[in-house]
């Protein structure tokens, strides 16, 4: 693995970081001086990757060039089957507006990132209040209408709806932590933060619902019906943390 880049990948597994460490190495050697910054988002930046985590990456670039992407389509795909890896293929001169117009995906990068190459993009950036609390919104009613979608047309299919359960924790967790900052508290991470709302709430059983996305982050397949109740109960969560981002001025 190259050491430039090592430390920052050790809490990932060995085949992760080695999926990761070629991409990269080939997207240095392919892009070039195009090529500004490679930042790793996410679980992956906590050291908090589940069998079902996506490893995050966005490339910083100053231009994209068709050739030079093509170039490296064989490098991706591979770290994508090795290791689940997605990137952004983000121009510089599109970083101020992409904080601000994707309010709340890059207050979670912001959150949580390391720096695999190049200066820190996001270094002195900050994010409008009124942008992040308007993103926030959207992107929790976004997430309400995709679950009773997804509860309609997958409750039949459990092995889906637990794949469904585990693509929809790191976005409600991630808006459990943008809330909890914006209700003015200390940062914490996004799984503290969704367990600390879910507390707010009283007893409702919530413990329980929480563990069950935790259980299908670790690829357990819930029953069916534990599966198509704790689909409903996130559809609840989602609509408690937007009732309460819909306080926020």
């Amino acid at each position: 693995m190259n050491s430039s880049i090592a430390k920052e990948l050790e809490n990932l597994p060995e085949v992760s970081g080695v999926a990761v460490t070629t991409f990269v190495t080939s997207a240095r050697q392919v892009f070039r001086n195009d090529l500004r910054s490679v930042i790793l988002y996410g679980s992956g930046a906590e050291g908090r990757l589940r069998p079902t985590s996506d490893i995050n990456l966005v490339l910083v670039l100053s231009s994209f060039d068709p050739a030079k992407a093509t170039a490296v389509r064989s490098q991706f795909s591979y770290a994508q089957s090795a290791g689940r890896l997605t990137a952004m293929f983000l121009l510089e001169s599109e970083v101020v507006s992409a904080v601000e117009l994707f309010a709340q995906k890059f207050s979670d990068i912001l959150r949580r990132h390391r720096v695999l190459y190049g200066p820190d993009p996001f270094a002195g950036l900050s994010i409008p209040r009124s942008a992040e609390i308007w993103r926030l919104k959207q992107v929790l009613l976004n997430l309400t209408l995709r679950l009773r979608e997804a509860y309609v047309e997958y409750g039949a299919t459990p092995e889906r709806i637990s794949g469904l359960i585990a693509d929809s924790a790191g976005p409600i967790r991630s808006c459990a932590a943008t809330l909890w900052e914006l209700e003015g508290k200390a940062a914490i991470p996004p799984k503290e933060a969704l367990a600390e709302f879910a507390d707010s709430l009283g007893d409702g059983g919530w413990g329980e619902v929480l563990a069950h996305i935790s259980e299908t982050r670790e690829r357990t397949l819930l029953s069916p019906d534990v599966a198509d109740a704790t689909v409903f109960r996130l559809i609840e969560l989602a609509t408690r943390l937007r009732t309460r981002a819909e306080a926020l001025r």
